[in-house]
């Protein structure tokens, strides 16, 4: 209930999409997202001189043992994580993507956002895959597939609020390709034709992933 009450004011386009999940799956989803939101932001308003990403693998490995600390998003988690012996390198990769966005890293090439969209999208995407029921490698895939493809989208959309944070998510070289210097334009972000043309690859290349994932969707769980 107490992670219901955090989506509810928080995560409003998460709580309602959660509405449409079977009960028996809704519960233990809310209670995944809700430990990725205060972990994620846990590590964005962190203040220089604090270490989130080693107070975060500490409260993994307090779930991990069934000893989970006094948070209720925790406490929530660990019930997951007992229920359906989710495996924890998923949640290990959603941490490091939060620490690459800590570091603020760049990406130069389409693989290296995958790399990172893997981390912090993908890895959500199998483990909702795992609680739904479908467990073998190839569901998994698909469904880390549609992770980053949401990623990709989510990308596209921010580019103008990325910037104005002093972050760049889309492919440097991607930038390069149409005549952009990557630090130039950050000083200075502007839409234009040029950076709308590397929006719009990105997208295609959501597009051609939301169509791959598809595959994947026949082999959930009929309620799902």
């Amino acid at each position: 209930e107490a992670c219901v009450a955090m989506m509810k004011g928080g995560s409003k386009t998460f709580f309602a999409a959660s509405r449409l999940l079977p009960p028996r799956i809704r519960m233990a989803s809310i209670a995944l997202y809700a430990f990725c939101r205060v972990a994620d932001d846990l590590v964005d308003e962190a203040l220089p001189g604090q270490a989130p990403l080693d107070v975060l693998r500490e409260r993994l490995d307090a779930i991990y043992a069934g000893i989970p600390q006094d948070h209720v998003e925790d406490q929530a988690l660990s019930m997951v994580v007992q229920q359906y012996e989710l495996p924890r390198h998923f949640l290990d990769a959603l941490i490091e993507g939060f620490a690459w966005d800590a570091k603020g890293r760049t990406y130069n090439s389409i693989e290296d956002v995958h790399d990172y969209a893997a981390r912090v999208a993908g890895s959500v995407g199998a483990m909702m895959c795992w609680i739904m029921g479908p467990q073998q490698a190839s569901t998994l895939a698909r469904a880390c597939e549609l992770g980053v493809a949401m990623q990709l989208t989510n990308i596209a959309r921010d580019v103008g609020e990325d910037a104005r944070n002093k972050r760049i998510y889309l492919p440097l070289e991607w930038m390069r390709q149409e005549g952009l210097d990557p630090a130039v334009w950050l000083a200075k972000p502007e839409c234009s034709p040029a950076v709308q043309r590397v929006i719009n690859r990105v997208l295609d290349e959501a597009d051609r992933l939301y169509k791959r994932s598809m595959a994947g969707i026949a082999e959930l769980p009929r309620d799902c």
